[in-house]
C-alpha cells in the first residue's frame, strides 16, 4: 500500500513536470535568443488556458488544444513586432518593465473579454476515466501529460539540433552578434522563435484545462515557476529546463505525500537557492560570460547641480507647505509616496551605482514592516522604540542574503534575490503565531503625538528625506566611488586593491537597511501589515518605479515612485480596467523616454 502511494505521488509529479516544462521551454528559448527576460510569459500561459475553455464549447477539447496554442503563438509574434523590436537593445530591466506593463494589459482583457469568474475546462474525451495502480488509481489524463513532456523535449531537440532554423537558432543563443555578422535576418528569427515560446506557453496553459479551471491570478504564479526552472536548469538550455521541472515538480509532490502541503510554497525557490549556491549557472547550463549589472553602459552619476539644488529645495518647501491646503485623503497619498519613494531609491541604489540585479527587494521592506509591528504589538515596545529597530531586523536580513547573492551575476543573481524573498514571504505567511500568517497583523498604530495625519506626514517627510539625502551622499562619497569602480571594472578594481565583494556586499546591506526604514513607516501609517508587503508584486512595483524614473539619475526613483503611486491610486479609483490603464500608460513611457522620466525632465533644463 505505502508502496504504491509513492509510485501514484511520483507519477503525478511527472505530469505536472511536463506542463511545467512546456511552460519553461518557452520561457528558455525566448530569453537564449533574444535575451529579453519575458514577465508576460504567465500571461500567455493564462490566455491558453482561457482560449481553450472557450473554444472548447465550440468546437471541441482535441481542436480547441491546439487551436488554442496557435493563436497564443500568433499573439506572441505580433507583440514581438510591435514591442519587443523597439527595446532589444534597451537594458534587460527595462525589458522587464515592458513587458510587465503588458501583463498588466492581457489580465485587463481576459477580466473584460471572460470577466472575473473562474472557467472550469472540460474532462478530455477519451481521457476522463482513472488507471488502477493496486490499491490506487491515477487519472488517463496525466499518463498522456507525462508521455507529452518526454516528446515535446524529443521534438525540440530534434529541431534545433537537425534543422537549419534550429542552427541558426543555436548560434544565435551562443554568439548573437556573430550570427547577425555572418546574414542570419535576425528580425525574422527573434520573431519565430517568441512565437514559438508564446505557442509552446499557450499549449502549456490549454492542456491544464482539465486539471484546474482559468483563473487571473495564474499569471503571476506560473512566471515564477517558470523563472526557477529555466534557471536551476539554466538558461537556454532545454534540456536543463526538463530536468529542472522534473526535480521542482517531484519535490512539491513528496512534500504533500509526506504531509507537509505548505512547503510548496516554498519548495522550488529553496531548489534554485541550493542550485545557484552550488552551481551559479544552472546544472546544465554554461558559464555565462562578460555578464554585467542592470544597464548595457556604465551609467554616469553626477552631484546634483546648483540649479537642481535650487529646484529641491523648492519641492522641499512645497512639501513642508501642502499639509495646509491639502485633506486627509490626499495627505495619506503624499506619505504613500514618500515611503515608496525611499522604498524605489533603496532598490536604485544597488541596481545603479552598484550594478547588482534585485527581483526580491521587497523582503526588505517587508521584513521591516513586520518586525515594526511585532516590536510594537508582541515586544509591547514604544511605537518609537519599534520604528528605530524595526529598520535593524530588514538590514540584517539584508546581511544575510547578500553574502550570497552578490557572489552571483546578472539574472542567476536577480533569481537568488527572489528566492530568497519568497523564502522570507513563506515565513511570514505561514507562521501564524508570529506574523499572524495569511491574515497578517492588525492594530499597528503610531504613538498619540503621530496620530493625526499631519504629524505622521511630517514624521515620514523627515525619515525619507533624511535616508534619501545618506544614500545620496553615500554615492558620491570615497565608498561610492569604489562601488561604481566595481561595477564598471571589477577586475582593475580588484587589482587596485578594492575588495569587490564586500564593497557591494555592504551597499546590498545599506539597500536592505533603508527598505527597512520604508517598510516600518509603511505599517504604522497603514495601522496593518499582510505578506503582500513582501510579495512579488511590491519587488516589481519596485522596479517599475526605478526603471520609470530612470536608472541614469539621482531623481529618477523620486519621480518614479511618485508618478507609479499616483497613477496606480487614481486608475484604481476612477478607471474600471485600471491595470490595463496603467500599463499602457508604463509602455507609452518605455517606447517614448526609454532612458526614464528623470533623464527626460533633466535634459529639459
Amino acid at each position: 500500500m505505502e508502496y504504491t502511494s509513492v509510485l501514484i505521488q511520483f507519477l503525478n509529479g511527472l505530469a505536472s513536470a511536463s506542463s511545467l516544462f512546456l511552460v519553461a521551454a518557452g520561457l528558455s528559448l525566448i530569453f537564449g535568443v533574444t535575451r529579453v527576460v519575458n514577465f508576460a510569459h504567465g500571461s500567455l500561459y493564462m490566455l491558453g488556458m482561457y482560449m481553450a475553455v472557450w473554444l472548447s464549447e465550440r468546437i471541441g477539447f482535441w481542436l480547441a488544444v491546439p487551436m488554442a496554442a496557435a493563436i497564443v503563438g500568433l499573439l506572441g509574434a505580433v507583440v514581438e513586432m510591435v514591442l519587443l523590436r523597439k527595446i532589444y537593445q534597451a537594458p534587460e530591466l527595462l525589458q522587464l518593465l515592458a513587458t510587465f506593463a503588458l501583463l498588466l494589459v492581457i489580465k485587463d482583457a481576459a477580466l473584460w473579454v471572460w470577466g472575473a469568474e473562474d472557467l472550469l475546462g472540460p474532462r478530455a474525451p477519451g481521457f476522463a476515466g482513472t488507471v488502477q495502480i493496486a490499491d490506487g488509481a491515477l487519472p488517463q489524463y496525466d499518463l498522456l501529460l507525462i508521455a507529452l513532456g518526454p516528446l515535446v523535449l524529443v521534438v525540440l531537440h530534434f529541431m534545433l539540433a537537425k534543422t537549419r532554423w534550429g542552427i541558426l537558432i543555436r548560434a544565435a543563443t551562443q554568439d548573437r552578434e556573430m550570427a547577425g555578422a555572418l546574414g542570419v535576418n535576425q528580425r525574422w528569427l527573434f520573431t519565430g522563435v517568441f512565437a514559438l515560446g508564446a505557442l509552446l506557453a499557450g499549449l502549456g496553459g490549454a492542456l491544464q484545462i482539465p486539471r484546474e479551471p482559468a483563473n487571473l491570478s495564474i499569471d503571476l504564479s506560473v512566471i515564477s515557476d517558470a523563472f526557477v526552472v529555466v534557471v536551476v536548469g539554466g538558461l537556454g538550455s532545454i534540456p536543463g529546463a526538463f530536468l529542472a521541472a522534473l526535480l521542482i515538480a517531484q519535490a512539491k509532490t513528496f512534500c504533500i505525500a509526506l504531509g507537509y502541503s505548505k512547503a510548496t510554497l516554498v519548495v522550488e525557490f529553496m531548489v534554485m537557492a541550493a542550485v545557484l549556491v552550488i552551481r551559479p549557472w544552472g546544472l546544465l547550463g554554461r558559464v555565462p560570460a562578460n555578464l554585467r549589472g542592470p544597464a548595457a553602459v556604465p551609467l554616469p552619476f553626477h552631484p546634483p547641480s546648483p540649479r537642481m539644488l535650487r529646484i529641491f529645495a523648492v519641492l522641499s518647501g512645497a512639501l513642508v507647505l501642502l499639509p495646509l491646503a491639502s485633506d486627509a485623503y490626499a495627505l495619506v497619498l503624499l506619505t504613500d509616496i514618500l515611503i515608496f519613494a525611499l522604498f524605489a531609491t533603496s532598490l536604485h541604489f544597488i541596481l545603479g551605482p552598484a550594478g547588482l540585479y534585485s527581483f526580491g527587494h521587497a523582503a526588505y521592506f517587508g521584513l521591516g514592516a513586520y518586525a515594526a509591528g511585532i516590536f510594537s504589538l508582541q515586544g509591547k515596545f514604544p511605537m518609537e522604540l519599534a520604528l528605530a529597530l524595526a529598520p535593524l531586523a530588514a538590514g540584517l536580513a539584508a546581511l544575510v542574503f547578500g553574502w550570497f547573492c552578490v557572489r552571483l551575476s546578472g539574472v542567476y543573481s536577480a533569481m537568488l534575490t527572489l528566492a530568497f524573498a519568497q523564502i522570507a514571504w513563506s515565513a511570514a505567511f505561514q507562521w501564524d503565531a508570529l506574523t499572524g500568517g495569511s491574515n497578517g497583523i492588525v492594530g499597528v498604530w503610531p504613538a498619540p503625538w503621530l496620530a493625526s495625519k499631519t504629524a505622521y506626514y511630517y514624521l515620514t517627510l523627515l525619515l525619507c528625506a533624511g535616508a534619501i539625502i545618506f544614500l545620496w551622499r553615500a554615492i558620491f562619497s570615497p565608498f561610492g566611488y569604489a562601488l561604481r569602480a566595481a561595477r564598471d571594472a571589477p577586475l582593475r578594481a580588484e587589482a587596485s586593491g578594492i575588495a569587490v565583494r564586500s564593497m557591494q556586499w555592504a551597499a546590498f546591506t545599506i539597500a536592505g537597511l533603508t527598505a527597512g526604514i520604508a517598510g516600518a513607516l509603511y505599517a504604522f501609517s497603514k495601522g496593518s501589515i499582510s505578506p503582500e508587503a513582501m510579495g512579488v508584486q511590491r519587488s516589481v512595483d519596485g522596479l517599475v518605479m526605478v526603471m520609470l524614473g530612470g536608472l541614469q539619475t539621482l531623481s529618477g526613483p523620486l519621480w518614479g515612485a511618485a508618478l507609479f503611486t499616483w497613477l496606480q491610486d487614481a486608475a484604481a479609483r476612477n478607471i474600471d480596467y485600471w491595470r490595463a490603464a496603467t500599463g499602457a500608460v508604463i509602455l507609452a513611457l518605455v517606447l517614448l523616454w526609454p532612458n526614464g522620466l528623470g533623464s527626460f525632465l533633466q535634459s529639459k533644463k
